[in-house]
């Protein structure tokens, strides 16, 4: 069992799909195939289920993986005490939901590869529901997220910026021409929502069990896009992240529509364990996430 293998094993657990792990090991497939059978081979367990083409950690693996976390972790510790210099080399693995992966973190990634191009980055897209567990067990370094303030013991959370939900109708809606939406309108209309545990739904969910209202149909997605095309063509109503809608609002395709009750919003945050060693690369792109997303004061 060395490092190689290792950082393989990593890899291909975070994509669970050979090809993508070679693209970003920079390694031909094959290569990935050799290493991740000698490791199995070394540990006398199978790490991986072959499902046709598609895999997925053993019981065995997924019992690894913290451990090769850990082990990374203090190779990466070790190699930069000794060589005293700042160590902006080596892999960041950031998790995000499919929203700030779109939206927030572009702007984010484009400014670390310009000023710290030797640093390899691989970005998870993860539901919001599995972003608090992928810190936890350290199959990511940094977790990006919309949620109120988190105030988990074993999580690091820094609060970015402020971010408005809203309530959004294709332009010939019939509720687009109403001054005011109550909870009441919605009892017999169509809404799209996404993953059931997300923050915005269930607050949203939460203001119109509060009023007594049980909409007629829920339409459940986990892609925004998809939400957001169905709203186009008038299936039903949205509630989305502002930063999601900005530019078909902006072009008139889709109506902000006033909702009455208590304003939606959430805090974007990045989280990390508090046991998580701040590398140089680590704290250097937290900084750049702080310069691109901190919200500014007002004096």
């Amino acid at each position: 069992m060395d490092f190689r293998q290792l950082t393989t094993f990593r890899t291909l657990a975070l994509t669970l799909n050979f090809h993508q792990a070679a693209e970003q090991l920079d390694y031909v497939q094959s290569t990935v195939t050799a290493q991740i059978q000698a490791l199995e081979e070394d540990l006398g367990t199978r790490l991986f289920d072959r499902l046709g083409r598609y895999i997925k950690l053993t019981e065995a693996g997924e019992r690894l993986l913290p451990y090769t976390e850990q082990l990374l972790t203090i190779a990466e510790e070790a190699r930069t005490a000794v060589s005293g210099q700042k160590g902006y080399t080596g892999t960041l693995t950031i998790g995000a939901t499919e929203t700030l992966c779109t939206y927030r973190l572009p702007a984010v990634l484009h400014q670390f590869r310009l000023t710290y191009p030797q640093v390899r980055l691989l970005l998870t897209p993860s539901p919001f529901s599995s972003l608090r567990r992928l810190v936890s067990d350290g199959q990511v370094d940094l977790a990006f997220l919309m949620e109120e303030p988190i105030t988990a013991t074993a999580l690091h959370a820094e609060s970015l910026l402020a971010e408005s939900i809203l309530l959004v109708a294709s332009a010939d809606h019939p509720l687009a021409r109403y001054s005011a939406i109550l909870p009441s309108d919605l009892e017999n209309e169509t809404l799209l929502m996404t993953e059931a545990g997300c923050s915005y739904r269930l607050q949203f969910q939460h203001q119109l069990n509060k009023a007594g209202i049980q909409p007629t149909t829920i339409m459940e997605f986990e892609s925004i896009e998809a939400i957001k095309q169905c709203t186009l063509i008038g299936m039903g109503i949205a509630i989305l992240p502002a930063i999601t809608v900005t530019t078909e609002i902006q072009q008139g395709k889709l109506v902000v529509l006033p909702w009455s009750g208590e304003p939606i919003g959430l805090i974007m945050q990045m989280i990390w364990h508090k046991q998580k060693w701040l590398s140089p690369v680590l704290q250097a792109f937290l900084q750049v996430a702080r310069n691109n997303l901190v919200q500014p004061t007002r004096s």
